[in-house]
């Protein structure tokens, strides 16, 4: 009897589904290969695009991989095409929020959570991360109602910034930076950017000049003091920079993304034993996504001697991003 899957070459051939992609992602994902997760995952979500599984899971890889704005670009989608029935998604956008330092938008996707699934799988941790942001005693006001749609629109103005930030493209930076301030004028951190791409945008004068106003009108705003020890490193204003880095060596924020933008920081002004010791407290599977943490602490290093160390970091980065393959070390 004539086999009837033979062909020619007795070859039978095999063509991988959207499942198979999947579950090679999730064996990579558990092994922590999460680049190589990444990749099988695309491939599922190009293969069956409307499975809102297959992009839950990849956006959990981009938050290991500390890509928080990609991980709710994907969960933000999922919700709005298939609402009710993923409302996990709630929670890990909470979780990302947490992460970026966005606390209230943190609270407001926790407490949506808890709302829509009372006794859901994450609902012991939606309570404990309220606890974590000290905000479980917030009552939602009726009247500071937030889209979904308004909500993707911020992450996709917050990952175009972050793109050009983190490759010092400031120019474009700051058109962006503007759009959103004026579009979305209590969100915070645009401004602290803006001021800050203005800086090394040539602008000095004006940045510092806004940056303290900011700070005057809020006194316990960490990205001001952040930006301001990095202007007056550069502009060697020693009594400033003392006064503003005095105050940082004392912040241990609990949050991944300020605990790195602390260590640029101290390495920026040259303090690199204080950047070592930010540095390695970073969990570095989260920052990967970032140019910047390979950037500055293989800067960091070079400069106190682990020349060979800071070498492997930047080649590391290299692989991971192109934009620093077509740069030179900074120590160069």
């Amino acid at each position: 009897m004539s086999n009837p899957y033979q062909i020619e070459g007795n070859i039978i051939p095999f063509i991988p589904e959207g499942d198979f992609y999947f579950s090679k992602g999730v064996e990579a994902f558990q092994k922590r290969k999460f680049d190589i997760s990444l990749k099988w995952f695309k491939k599922a979500i190009a293969d069956k695009p409307d499975n809102p599984l297959y992009q839950c899971q990849a956006s959990i890889v981009y938050t290991e991989m500390g890509s928080y704005h990609l991980a709710n670009q994907i969960l933000t989608k999922v919700l709005s095409t298939h609402g009710e029935d993923y409302v996990d998604c709630y929670y890990l956008i909470a979780n990302n929020y947490a992460h970026l330092g966005l606390l209230q938008d943190a609270v407001k996707y926790a407490e949506l959570y808890i709302e829509k699934a009372p006794d859901g799988e994450f609902t012991e941790g939606a309570y404990s991360l309220l606890d974590v942001l000290d905000f479980s005693e917030v009552e939602e006001d009726d009247d500071d109602e937030w889209m979904l749609e308004q909500e993707d629109d911020l992450l996709m103005y917050q990952e175009t910034a972050f793109y050009h930030l983190e490759r010092e493209e400031w120019e474009e930076a700051i058109a962006i930076l503007e759009e959103m301030i004026a579009l979305f004028p209590e969100f915070s951190q645009a401004r602290h950017e803006y001021h800050y791409a203005l800086f090394f945008a040539g602008e000095r004068e004006t940045a510092i000049t806004m940056e303290e106003k900011y700070l005057k009108d809020h006194p316990d705003e960490l990205f001001s003091c952040m930006n301001l020890a990095c202007f007056y490193g550069h502009e060697a204003n020693e009594d400033r920079l003392q006064h503003y880095t005095e105050l940082l060596d004392n912040i241990y924020p609990i949050h991944e993304q300020q605990k790195l933008r602390i260590a640029v920081t101290f390495t920026q002004i040259g303090l690199y034993e204080k950047a070592l010791n930010r540095f390695k407290l970073l969990h570095k599977s989260k920052l990967k996504g970032h140019p910047s943490y390979y950037r500055w602490y293989s800067t960091c290093q070079y400069y106190l001697g682990m020349k060979e160390m800071a070498q492997h970091l930047w080649n590391e980065g290299c692989k991971q991003h192109n934009i620093l393959a077509l740069q030179t070390p900074p120590w160069k």
